[in-house]
Formats: structure tokens, sequence, C-alpha cells
């Protein structure tokens, strides 16, 4: 467990896990009027969240399971990296996928936020890779 500063404009809760077992944290819309997001659009939800990240460390946004499946709304970039070093407000991109007008009011939960360790690589250039069973055998190579 680590322990991170978090500013809330908003006012709607913390983000926060809603069971034991939750891998993510609900993240919450922050809008002065209802949003209307017609099929096939694409709209950017701000959250008032701001987030200070140790080194290391990344935020992840997913999109919740039950609006995507009542409401169609799903993140088009999923999942969005929130880095250590930005210290902007997090907002979410939604996007409808069904084909109905879906609205997203205050105080909705648009999202889940997983905070994780990542690691830095250095690269070693090279001319050639060791070989596995697989090798470039991708899309469907391993089977069905």
């Amino acid at each position: 467990m680590i322990s991170t500063k978090i500013i809330n404009k908003s006012n709607n809760p913390l983000p926060h896990y809603a069971t034991i077992g939750s891998a993510g944290m609900d993240v919450y819309a922050f809008l002065e009027q209802p949003i209307e997001i017609a099929p096939f659009e694409r709209v950017l939800v701000p959250t008032g969240l701001y987030i200070e990240l140790p080194l290391g460390y990344e935020a992840q946004l997913r999109a919740r399971s039950g609006i995507a499946l009542k409401k169609g709304l799903i993140l088009p970039n999923a999942p969005a990296t929130i880095d250590s070093d930005y210290r902007g407000e997090i907002k979410v991109i939604l996007a409808n996928i069904s084909n109905q007008t879906q609205t997203v009011v205050s105080g909705e939960r648009i999202a889940q936020m997983i905070v994780a360790r990542h690691e830095l690589v250095t690269w070693q250039v090279g001319d050639e890779l060791s070989s596995t069973t697989r090798d470039s055998g991708g899309f469907g190579s391993t089977g069905i």
C-alpha cells in the first residue's frame, strides 16, 4: 500500500474501493450540467481530481463494466495512463458505442482507477533476439 497526495475540487467522494477485493477505485464525473453523448461521439469528462504519484507508479483509468453494459460508454484509450509527473486535472475520455444518445450527470461513476508500480527500461541494442517456440508468431498463432 502507498500513500499519495490528492486534491479534490469536486463535491464527489474521493476515488475509493467498493469492496475489500476491488482492484479499481471508482472515479466520478464533475460537471456543471449534464452532458449528452451522441452515438459514436467522444467527450472529455472532468473529475475535479489532481494527484501526485510517486516516481515508479502510474494510475490507469479503465471502463466500469456497469456503464459499459448499461449505457454503452467506454474509454476508447483504455487503459489510459496517468504518469507520475502529471499534475493537471484527471479527465476521462468517454465514447458512446451504443445507438442511442446517453446522458452523464455530475456525481456519476464513469471510470475506475488502478494505481500500479511500473519499471523503467534501458534498451540493449542488438542484431538478433533469443529464440522461443513461438518466435514471431502472433495474431492467433497460439490457437483460438
